[in-house]
């Protein structure tokens, strides 16, 4: 907006009408003490302001206002038709004024003028408020900036102070921190502890995870600095995600060689039970069928249905040690894993048609509801038949109201995988996270159903072996869903 000052009335009518038709808005005042109280109660783009007025005159106006903060900077065109001698306009320049026209007026050179100072006096206001946008977000960030740098040194005191190894990585999966027990296992921030021979590599595991943005857990070996002994430790590495991406990784080593120690003490045990049992066992079962055969060639003899129920529960309890015979072999890290190339069709489909002749009850039904796997896969057929059965007797065994089981098979990206739904009791959500560990039984159901709690444990280890994934969805009592992927290269 312009501000004209004039106390000639005719004066200001026609100035302002030459602005309104140029499309300038515009305001007037009829004296300095006027103009001075609208030029601070407005924002003015421009002064055109006449130097001969009652009161104040047009210099005593133009001081003034250069000595407020808020008027200072604007531009003040000076417009007198009596002060034309050469020192009134020098004092004009020197009042503040950027221009001293005089009459009499040419028009189109005034509006020339008036046009070119309003230009700048806007793009400056333009330039100071882009200034003040850029300062108030400079000191927002700034502010930003300390409030991070404070949470971060907030978080690492909080690594600091934990009993385990705790780093960070950055998005790109680069060490960015560690606390002062990493020192103890190794002499870089920048690299991983050295792991035992026979252990995965913990570089390439992470690099696998971080492909996929899963959290990665890993029991591992690491190397003393100072003992050059090896320890067992539970390595987890969890993706810290922002707006679905991951920003970060936060991962610790915790020491738990202690435990693998007794664990270990346990299975020797276990290992050598297994062995001694396993001998008398093969000699009870072919005594049994033995005299099973036997029996059955005398029809008289109904001695024969004793001994076949004699038999069942031998191959039960065989079944038990050879578990327990699997579990000394993961352990000792001797489970045999023979990969090749074969068909998992085939493997799953010859799988089912076992578990429905064997099952004992004609009325478990069991769907397919696959994708075809035109492809061969790499992996052990014995070992990954013995996860299936596994998991199709559980679905028939957890479903005693309903015997529907559906197999599932699908390709997604780089990995094939085969999931068994069943529609029975069902496990609490608390729970899903342990029923892959050894020993381990849902208390809902250990009563009704018998079992030692090892052979999800032994099927989680053969897919680990083939570094592939296991899981469980569950909702308790309508059903589960049990899966596990392999990888296609």
């Amino acid at each position: 907006m312009i501000l004209i000052v004039d106390d000639n009335q005719n004066n200001v009518y026609s100035l302002k009408k030459l602005l309104d038709s140029k499309g300038f808005p515009t305001d007037t005042a009829n004296n300095g003490e006027d103009a001075l109280g609208k030029a601070l109660n407005n924002d003015y783009s421009l002064i055109i302001l006449d130097v001969q007025m009652p009161g104040m005159d047009g210099f005593e106006v133009a001081e003034t206002l250069a000595g407020y903060s808020k008027t200072k900077e604007i531009p003040i065109l000076f417009l007198s038709a009596v002060n034309t001698d050469k020192r009134f306009i020098t004092k004009g320049y020197k009042s503040g004024g950027i221009d001293y026209v005089t009459k009499p007026i040419d028009t189109e050179v005034l509006m020339l003028k008036i046009k070119t100072f309003y230009r700048l006096q806007e793009n400056n206001l333009a330039m100071k408020k882009t200034q003040q946008s850029l300062e108030l977000e400079v000191e927002g960030r700034k502010e930003a900036q300390l409030l991070m740098k404070s949470e971060i040194d907030h978080f690492q005191l909080m690594l600091e102070a934990l009993p385990q190894i705790a780093f960070t990585l950055d998005e790109n999966g680069l060490i960015n921190f560690v606390n002062h027990k990493w020192f103890d296992y190794s002499d870089s921030d920048l690299r991983f502890p050295e792991t035992h021979a026979d252990d995965l590599n913990i570089e390439e595991e992470f690099q696998r995870c971080r492909r996929k943005g899963e959290a990665l857990e890993l029991e591992v070996r690491i190397k003393h600095r100072i003992s050059d002994e090896y320890r067992y430790h539970l390595l987890r590495m969890s993706p810290v995600s922002q707006n679905n991406t991951v920003k970060n990784w936060v991962g610790t080593f915790t020491d738990i060689d202690d435990q693998k120690r007794v664990e270990r003490e346990k299975d020797e045990f276990l290992s050598i039970a297994s062995h001694e049992l396993k001998t008398p066992l093969t000699s009870i079962k072919a005594y049994l069928q033995l005299a099973f055969r036997k029996l059955g060639q005398n029809p008289e003899n109904n001695g024969k249905e004793f001994v076949g129920k004699a038999l069942d529960q031998v191959e039960k309890l065989n079944s038990l040690v050879t578990d327990l015979l699997d579990i000394s072999k993961i352990e000792n890290g001797k489970l045999k894993i023979n990969k090749k190339q074969a068909d998992l069709e085939e493997v799953v489909s010859n799988t089912i048609d076992t578990i429905i002749q064997t099952a004992g009850n004609p009325n478990v039904r069991i769907d397919r509801n696959f994708t075809n796997i035109n492809q061969h896969v790499s992996f052990d057929p014995v070992r990954i038949e013995q996860v299936l059965i596994n998991f199709l007797t559980n679905a028939i065994k957890y479903s005693p109201e309903n015997n529907h089981v559906i197999v599932s098979t699908a390709i997604k990206k780089n990995e094939v995988r085969v999931s068994v739904t069943d529609f029975g009791i069902g496990i609490p959500e608390f729970k899903l996270a342990s029923v892959f560990q050894k020993f381990y039984r849902v208390e809902e159901s250990s009563v009704q159903f018998q079992g030692m709690g090892i052979g999800l444990y032994i099927c989680s280890e053969i897919i680990n072996q083939h570094r592939g994934t296991i899981g469980v969805s569950s909702q308790l009592g309508e059903g589960s869903t049990f899966y596990f992927t392999l990888p296609l290269n």
